[in-house]
């Protein structure tokens, strides 16, 4: 957009902001109160795609972690981890399994989210089925308490970022469906997925510690979200974990899922053979995503390291191995035959699979020769199909050609991290693998065999010098214990420790587009409009990358956007910019329609000194004040925060409203 006659803005880059000299350090210990000295405990969510966790840590006992294993439903089976799964049940249909009421709030804003859902107002179906409002009282269910066949909320996660692929096995148009029928919007359900994980947490403290201990502790939270997530999305999961009462979104922390589990491996795997100067890959392979970031080791003792690649990030995940044994199952008994048993014989159906998921894919090893039999019982006995007394037989090749392709997108992903670092001169001297899916000793031994250099050639009496030297050293494979809650363990860390990342790789070029005097050599004419203050003519839309994507950012060292900008009498002191992201490579010179709106940040001038403006008069006697400014962005593990500062002095934070 234009800027209106009546003002223009100029923008410059400074990375050598001197403000930064009196600027406070993200992580640096502040005088400890009262509460703090009587101790606090620290809370850290991995709300996941498939599965999330809960740990908490007092702070008097820091070795202590404890994650919560006891889950509503269970039927007294404990779980390291919940089932992201919702439902909403109307409450003339009873209150099965101790759901708990919800308030059925709703946001208001209206933005469409991915794939035709509406994340905060009213929901878009995209074509789906006109199914009925149900707009009185409901419970809801989630976690373990459905049965088989009831219908559920899925990976409702995946929706609140719209720039993430969709796994095959999502379906918007079924959630649509869902979340019309109770007046739901995926905001919504995300926030009471939250609500019900932070009200359990609330009761299993209280049956610890006692109610009076709780009341009078101060409790922080954590939360986790992908490396690869978008900045809206970390807001969205911001603004949930507010309304579910975790406390105020800016008190509120985030940390990516990747780094967590990092912060916990590292102590876990002490004393291990990684040097200063090294660079280790952790590969966090969940339920429904695989997200990789890679750290070089700056210092030892306290341990400090820094981004040595962009984070990426797959949907390729257990789950597939879920969908792909589908597949299997379908492909041997035909397609009428697995329908019949989905729809009729649910019971039969989830056996099978739970077999499947919690013993084959786990304990699966290419090496045994071993025949398993999956139950199934009620399928009628097929000789072609391999069905006997309600079992079918599974052999390796065939358990091998489920989880070969989906392990291989893993291992694909990894080396695409090793072959940055090493294209930059780096030594890649380890993989730390964790995860849901990360405790699979074979995705283990595969990611081994595929990463260690091969065998020594064989003896010889005479020396050789025709052996190869290997182009590069073999990498090891780090499995840590408690792989599967590494990230929410992690978090309670982050809590209490503070951030071991002294930098970060940015994974957009972040900018903001500016106007300025227009040059006949290198703007189109078509684009100048006359400026009444400047008194020239003037270009806007032109774009200023004050972040390059893959550049290093501290959060100690903000990075600093330079307005200059003019008011004529009575006008407005507050004032509005866009965050503007690039994706690509490359990033344009002018401002494009392709180009992504992060968030619009609103900054209020008004507690700024009057004489801190200038006054100025052009050639037609026309007063206006000018203002030279800064809004100075940090970037941290999962968030950016902002703030004005004026000829060096903080004037306040900056409102940034994500889109």
């Amino acid at each position: 957009m234009k800027p209106s006659p009546d003002w223009s803005r100029m923008s410059t880059l400074d990375l050598n902001d001197p403000s930064t000299e009196n600027g406070e350090e993200m992580d640096q210990k502040s005088p400890k109160s009262e509460e703090e000295e009587d101790g606090r405990l620290v809370v850290g969510v991995d709300f996941g795609t498939t599965y999330s966790g809960v740990a908490i840590v007092y702070s008097k006992n820091p070795e202590e972690i404890d994650v919560i294993k006891d889950w509503p439903g269970g039927n007294g089976i404990t779980s390291d981890k919940v089932p992201t799964e919702i439902g909403y049940v109307s409450a003339s249909n009873g209150n099965a399994n101790g759901a708990s009421n919800t308030n059925g709030a709703r946001g208001t804003n209206g933005a469409k989210g991915s794939n035709g859902l509406n994340t905060n107002g009213s929901n878009g179906t995209n074509g789906s089925t006109n199914t009925a409002e149900d707009t009185g009282p409901k419970t809801i269910k989630w976690g373990f308490q459905f049965k088989p066949e009831e219908p559920r909320l899925r990976c409702i996660k995946l929706f609140l970022d719209r720039n993430q692929r969709l796994p095959h096995f999502v379906s918007p148009l079924d959630t649509a469906a869902q979340l019309r029928k109770y007046d739901k919007t995926v905001n919504d359900a995300v926030s009471d997925y939250l609500t019900q994980i932070y009200n359990h947490t609330i009761d299993s403290l209280t049956k610890r510690y006692g109610e009076t201990f709780i009341a009078k502790t101060r409790l922080e939270f954590v939360l986790t979200v992908p490396a690869v997530w978008s900045d809206s999305a970390k807001n969205a999961t911001l603004l949930a974990a507010e309304r579910a009462g975790m406390g105020s979104r800016h008190d509120l922390k985030l940390i990516s899922e990747p780094e967590a589990a990092a912060v916990y491996t590292l102590k876990a795997i002490q004393p291990n053979h990684l040097k200063v100067g090294d660079n280790f890959i952790v590969c966090d392979a969940g339920g429904g995503t695989v997200d990789l970031i890679a750290y070089k080791i700056i210092q030892l003792a306290p341990l400090r390291v820094e981004e040595s690649a962009v984070g990426t990030g797959g949907l390729c995940g257990s789950a597939f191995l879920n969908y792909r044994f589908e597949d299997h199952v379908r492909t041997r008994i035909g397609e009428e035959r697995y329908n019949n048993m989905r729809e009729k014989k649910a019971k039969t159906w989830n056996m099978g699979l739970k077999y499947f998921e919690e013993f084959v894919k786990r304990n699966y090893d290419e090496n045994e020769e071993q025949e398993i039999n999956v139950p199934f019982p009620g399928l009628p006995d097929d000789e072609e199909a391999d069905i006997d007394c309600g079992f079918m037989l599974m052999r390796n090749d065939q358990i091998k050609g489920i989880l070969d392709p989906v392990i291989k997108e893993v291992i694909q992903l990894v080396e695409g991290q090793v072959e940055t670092i090493r294209s930059r001169g780096g030594i890649v001297a380890g993989i730390v693998l964790v995860g849901g899916f990360g405790q699979s000793n074979y995705m283990y031994k595969q990611m081994k065999s595929h990463f260690n250099a091969a065998p020594p050639p064989p003896y010889s009496e005479r020396p050789s010098h025709s052996v190869p030297i290997p182009l590069h050293q073999p990498i090891e494979v780090m499995h840590p214990m408690y792989a599967w809650t590494a990230v929410v363990r992690g978090a309670v860390i982050r809590g209490l420790e503070g951030s071991m990342v002294i930098s970060r790789r940015s994974r957009w070029h972040y900018g903001t587009s500016y106007a300025t005097v227009f040059d006949e050599t290198k703007h189109p004419v078509k684009d100048r409009y006359w400026s009444p203050l400047w008194e020239r003519w003037m270009v806007s839309d032109r774009m200023q990358w004050h972040i390059a994507k893959g550049a290093q950012v501290s959060e100690s060292e903000p990075i600093s956007f330079h307005y200059t900008r003019n008011f004529r009498p009575g006008q407005s002191l507050v004032v509005e910019d866009d965050l503007i992201a690039c994706s690509d490579d490359e990033a344009p010179d002018a401002y494009s329609k392709e180009l992504i709106h992060v968030c619009t940040l609103t900054t209020d001038l008004r507690a700024v000194p009057k004489n801190l403006f200038t006054r100025l008069t052009t050639t037609k006697g026309v007063e206006f004040d000018n203002l030279d400014f800064s809004l100075d962005m940090r970037v941290q593990s999962a968030g950016l925060v902002f703030e004005l500062r004026v000829e060096g002095v903080r004037y306040g934070a900056v409102e940034a409203k994500f889109h």
